[in-house]
């Protein structure tokens, strides 16, 4: 293996040791320096794959990267070279990662990867819905309000759409897809990918809505809109904006939200709902 510089985004497996790659093994046993989301896991992780890492290891999650960034820059400025891996997939989606990436490259560092699993193109994969063109929307908000806004803005995206939700929260967002999207809109739940009790429930976003408990980790994906060409009454664009208002949105931007879910001029939309 040639030497390695700089920075190394790490795709992790999932959940099965056995997707990780040659080059995973490779680097892990060649850089100077391992940052991991989870040291525990990274250290089970070795074990499993029989590798001993020489270099040192430390933690870099979203409560210590901030701080950490810097020091890892200066590292890799003395010479050293570091793998970024976290607790699965690639590093920067949705996970700690971005902001080192930045960091490295705005001093002029090396950046590489070696590619691994994902979550998203897994579940896409396994939905049965189409993959040709798809969008990926990570975490939806925490708060209702905000979650309900966003779904709003995205009921008319017509590509695929792929969500991570916690365990938590799977219930709440399912529900508000249905409201957003309607219970016929087709999707596909996907927990545990690659794990003991992987599971995969394809069925109408209301069917999914009554789940009792769903557990471990969560990936959504939803079956974009079919294009309506017809332009609905003014009276039901207004009531969509004052919907969005009353969820927190400001008049501009649920303006906006509802033009794209209509395929609508944004100020033609704006203007109609100051009018009344």
């Amino acid at each position: 293996m040639a030497q390695v510089t700089g920075l190394v985004l790490c795709g992790a497996p999932l959940g099965n040791p056995a997707d990780a790659s040659a080059r995973l093994r490779q680097v892990l046993t060649a850089v100077d320096l391992v940052a991991a989301e989870d040291t525990r896991r990274l250290l089970r992780l070795a074990r499993d794959l029989d590798v001993v890492i020489p270099g040192r290891i430390v933690s870099y999650f979203e409560g210590n990267e901030e701080r950490r960034t810097p020091e890892l820059v200066e590292a890799m400025q003395a010479g050293q070279s570091v793998a970024l891996v976290t607790d699965g997939g690639m590093p920067s989606v949705s996970d700690p990662g971005y902001r080192l990436v930045a960091a490295a490259l705005t001093a002029g560092l090396p950046v590489t990867c070696a590619p691994g699993p994902s979550a998203v193109t897994t579940a896409l994969a396994l939905s049965g819905l189409p993959c040709d063109r798809f969008c990926f929307e990570g975490f939806l908000p925490r708060k209702g309000g905000e979650r309900r806004a966003r779904l709003a803005a995205l009921a008319a995206e017509e590509r695929t759409l792929v969500f991570f939700e916690s365990t938590h929260r799977v219930r709440d967002t399912l529900a508000d897809l249905v409201a957003a999207f309607g219970g016929d809109r087709a999707a596909a739940l996907c927990r545990e990918l690659t794990k003991t009790y992987e599971e995969v429930r394809r069925a109408p976003l209301a069917e999914l809505a009554e789940l009792e408990e769903v557990r471990g980790e969560i990936t959504l994906v939803v079956a974009g809109a079919v294009p309506d060409t017809t332009r609905p009454a003014d009276e039901q664009l207004i009531a969509e904006v004052t919907a969005l208002v009353a969820a927190g949105s400001s008049r501009r931007d649920a303006a906006a939200a509802v033009a794209a879910a209509h395929h609508l001029p944004k100020r033609d939309v704006y203007d109609l709902s100051t009018r009344r």
